[in-house]
């Protein structure tokens, strides 16, 4: 059983990891520093919804790990993983209720990821006043996250019925 399960976390970090410098290439033009769209994120949705939870959180934790050693720093690390620690609680908590949708699992989670970064920046900055900063992310999270979410909710039931037969 574990034989078939890693080549398929394999290419799930692997597209996560391609979706990440994706992601890098693209500026966007909303003119706040540090905005991106959270393309790997989809991936870990696919996870939470179609394997299990705590899979969702190694797949993450390793993807936010090697894009940091690849393509950024420590602080870059360090904002990932505040923002995954919080937009994985958030989701899994309303996905685990089964009332949400993906699409609305996902735009929390987008917001929640902005938010979890936030905090990480008032940490580190010693508490330099950033709520000028948390409109346009608040915003960009919840837009991203719904064409993330209706990205999952398409692709979910495509994949479960491979995964069930080959995992």
């Amino acid at each position: 059983m574990i034989r078939k399960k890693v080549p398929f976390y394999g290419l799930f970090l692997a597209l996560a990891l391609i979706l990440s410098y994706i992601e890098s290439l693209l500026p966007l033009p909303f003119g706040v520093p540090g905005m991106k769209l959270g393309l790997a994120n989809l991936m870990m949705l696919l996870m939470l919804a179609l394997v299990s939870p705590w899979e969702a959180v190694l797949l993450n934790l390793g993807r936010i790990l090697l894009v940091g050693f690849l393509f950024g720093n420590a602080a870059s690390i360090a904002y990932s993983l505040g923002g995954a620690f919080l937009s994985f609680c958030c989701m899994w908590l309303l996905y685990r209720t089964k009332w949400f949708s993906i699409v609305t699992v996902s735009i929390v989670g987008g917001v929640a990821h902005n938010l979890g970064q936030l905090f990480v920046a008032w940490s580190l900055l010693g508490g330099i006043r950033l709520y000028w900063y948390a409109p346009p992310l608040m915003a960009c999270g919840a837009v991203t996250g719904m064409l993330i979410g209706i990205g999952a909710a398409e692709l979910i039931p495509r994949l479960s019925v491979f995964l069930r037969t080959e995992i």
